[in-house]
């Protein structure tokens, strides 16, 4: 008898908790001393009408938020941003590339150009590049490679100034 009593107030608990979308007012929701402790006694019908239609606005509001899902302005996470990763939204495939002189070695890996900039190569760099023209084109991942005049292979590189 107790399991069917259960059942049914379980039964009808999720039957009508969907139905109550209505905000029943503070009075309802308050126990008398929770009512009193919030001073609410002390207000007059009128003033917690006005408390009662405000929470009826923002609930509203809530559900209104919460039925439009799908927005188009959220951009969707992927994996790596779930993991904390940075990602790399720039587009590197329209980037134009760097093309500039080489003027001189500033240590066995590490290049100037006439431009001012530093470089220095992730990998070893096994070309003699001084007075050469270079073209360095970006990749991926903020990555950079070195293509050097005459020759057919590419160097990963990195800007150090």
């Amino acid at each position: 008898m107790k399991t069917l009593l259960l059942v049914l107030a379980a039964l009808a608990a999720t039957t009508l908790a969907p139905a109550q979308k209505v905000f029943p007012g503070l009075k309802a929701i308050l126990t008398d001393a929770e009512w009193k402790r919030a001073g609410l006694d002390r207000l007059t019908p009128d003033e917690i009408g006005v408390i009662d239609a405000a929470l009826i606005r923002q609930q509203a509001a809530a559900g209104a938020a919460a039925s439009s899902v799908t927005t188009p302005s959220a951009p969707k996470r992927g994996w790596l941003e779930r993991f904390g990763l940075p990602v790399s939204n720039d587009d590197w495939e329209s980037l134009p590339p760097l093309t500039a002189k080489v003027v001189s070695w500033e240590s066995p890996n590490r290049f100037s150009l006439d431009n001012g900039q530093i470089w220095e190569g992730v990998e070893t760099i096994p070309y003699e590049l001084v007075g050469k023209a270079v073209e360095i084109r970006a990749r991926p991942r903020s990555e950079f490679v070195l293509f050097v005049e005459g020759r057919n292979t590419t160097v990963r590189i990195r800007r150090v100034r």
